[in-house]
């Protein structure tokens, strides 16, 4: 049933909402329940659930913070596309009818809620904090306050990856995730690549090798579904691919600088060993 063009009054507009249900650990199968709202312009889908919530079923539950596109905190299914509820202006949709469903690639905990412990998890993996020089801890105070520039031009190479707010609708959106559950994850990938590409990192290569995987970088399938679920215009399979190429570079190195083996002598190079002749009967021995 389609009510695009079912209207209450002069200003408000009728949208049915169909929000999945669930308790983790509860014998009740998931559902669907339906609520009918009636809505003005400029109505989210955040703040009709919280109409939802006030007037009609105050057990409903969902996440929400900052209300705007900040914290990431309301990410959803919205009609089959991972957004931001806060974000999501209702009549700006092609439908009436709204889907709302929780992140995929995520347990649900209940109903729109689910479990950010593996999200964070990997986040944590990658070390996310600018990493100083090696014995800049023992350098005099002076190296120490002094300021690390940074010209516009190597900020605006990070700039996408920093506005990332880690609301997990690229992580949702993946579908390595759902083939690979160990795989990082293109929110965890695209802060790497924010820190390595700053000019004031200097984190060890080893420590960008250790996404030299298929639970790393390799493990992208290169679809962009990462890109069309940003809600803020992050590219992170742009990260992904810069990685990548670091990562090649990082390997002919290493087999550029790798020590070489002495080649081996040639036949008139050894030593000629010398043997007697042993009388009849007996073997006859190298000499020393």
């Amino acid at each position: 049933m389609n009510h695009a063009s079912e209207h209450t009054d002069g200003r408000s507009r009728r949208f049915v909402f169909r929000v999945f249900r669930h308790t983790a650990g509860a014998d009740a199968a998931p559902r669907f329940d339906t609520f009918d709202l009636d809505v003005l312009p400029g109505t989210t889908v955040l703040a009709a659930l919280f109409m939802i919530q006030q007037q009609q079923d105050a057990s409903l539950a969902f996440r929400f913070s900052c209300r705007g596109a900040v914290c990431g905190s309301c990410g959803m299914t919205i009609n089959g596309r991972c957004g931001l509820a806060c974000r999501t202006q209702l009549w700006s949709l092609p439908t009436s009818e709204i889907v709302l469903e929780p992140l995929p690639n995520l347990d649900v905990i209940r109903d729109l809620v689910v479990d950010m412990s593996p999200f964070w998890e990997k986040y944590r993996r990658i070390r996310p904090w600018l990493h100083g020089r090696i014995g800049d801890a023992c350098a005099d105070s002076a190296a120490q306050t002094r300021e690390q520039v940074q010209s516009p031009r190597q900020f605006r190479r990070i700039e996408q990856y920093i506005n990332c707010i880690l609301c997990a609708c690229c992580y949702g959106a993946c579908p390595a995730l759902r083939r690979q559950p160990n795989y990082l994850g293109p929110a965890a990938l695209a802060k790497l690549q924010r820190f390595v590409g700053d000019n004031r990192d200097h984190r060890p290569a080893g420590q960008v090798a250790e996404v030299d995987n298929a639970d790393g970088v390799w493990g992208c399938d290169t679809v962009f579904r990462c890109i069309e679920a940003c809600p803020k215009d992050v590219r992170p399979t742009d990260g992904i691919a810069a990685l990548r190429w670091r990562l090649v570079l990082y390997r002919m190195r290493q087999l550029v600088t790798r020590p070489r083996p002495l080649p081996a002598p040639k036949a008139s190079q050894l030593p000629q060993l010398e043997t007697m002749e042993a009388p009849a009967g007996k073997v006859a021995h190298e000499a020393p």
